[in-house]
């Protein structure tokens, strides 16, 4: 059964005036599904009368242009000091290192008055840098829920759901996930009705939005055996004669990559006890 009405039960507000303004962060190695998504959701919300009631920006450290995922290049629309108060924030997966320390300020400085503070799969992680996920229950790709709980041991990891709410921080799972939170927001403010309209003008065919629970399959992590290993940071499988090992409390683990072996080698107590 999908859940109810949103905007029966988790209405949320227009402005009294203005439409509403959502900004989306950007910084490189931004995952283009993880905020194309939500835009066009946002984009192609339309009232009885007609009226677009989103209005859409990018923002990142300057204007300059970002290289994003697959070597796409974007022009960001504002940089931090000129970019609008936003009403909703909409963060994508992207390569916390080369992050700006000026964009997480900015960050936690906006979601004081956001209604919603929106990550896309590993988008999360950027919340998490920010100080934002402390105390809260949240969710991620299915590859990282392990990453998640290891790095920020104060969030609630939440797994096999589409979305998580928690306040005014919303998370969605991986990737196209962030359609159906984008399209669980528009339900928030105008109603079942109007969401669905919205998914019909994309043919956009998911029902994720009305069933958070839809990506139940992930809920339970991999496990692997000596001959066929998974990797105990993200659960892909792993070639047995990997020479991506390491050895913890007497614990062998294999890993699929030199990232993975990384975040596992920084912490290991966390990757082998978080479940």
């Amino acid at each position: 059964m999908p859940v109810p009405d949103a905007r029966l039960t988790a209405p949320l507000d227009p402005p009294a005036t203005g439409d509403i303004t959502v900004a989306f962060l950007i910084s490189p190695d931004a995952e283009l599904v993880d905020f194309a998504g939500p835009w066009g959701v946002f984009a192609y919300a339309h009232l009885a009368d007609g009226r677009h009631p989103f209005t859409l920006y990018t923002v990142a450290a300057t204007t300059e242009p970002v290289r994003i995922s697959a070597g796409m290049v974007l022009v960001p629309g504002h940089d931090l000091d000129s970019a609008p108060a936003p009403d909703i924030v909409v963060v994508p997966a992207m390569d916390t290192e080369k992050l700006a320390p000026e964009a997480l300020a900015w960050l936690r400085r906006v979601h004081h008055d956001t209604a919603v503070t929106m990550s896309v799969c590993n988008g999360c992680f950027v919340l998490g840098q920010a100080g934002l996920l402390d105390g809260r229950t949240a969710t991620a790709h299915h590859g990282s829920y392990r990453a998640l709980r290891a790095t920020f041991p104060h969030v609630t990891v939440a797994r096999g759901l589409r979305y998580v709410e928690d306040g005014t921080i919303a998370t969605a799972g991986g990737l196209t996930s962030g359609t159906d939170l984008a399209l669980r927001i528009v339900e928030r403010y105008f109603g079942r009705s109007v969401a669905r309209q919205t998914a019909d003008m994309l043919e956009y065919q998911g029902t994720g939005w009305m069933h958070p629970d839809s990506n139940s399959r992930y809920a339970e992590h991999p496990t692997g055996s000596p001959d066929r290993p998974v990797c105990p940071v993200c659960g892909m499988p792993v070639a047995p004669d990997t020479p991506l090992t390491l050895e913890h409390d007497g614990i062998s683990s294999s890993f699929c990559g030199a990232r993975c072996q990384e975040q596992f080698a920084a912490a290991p107590a966390r990757f082998l006890d978080v479940d």
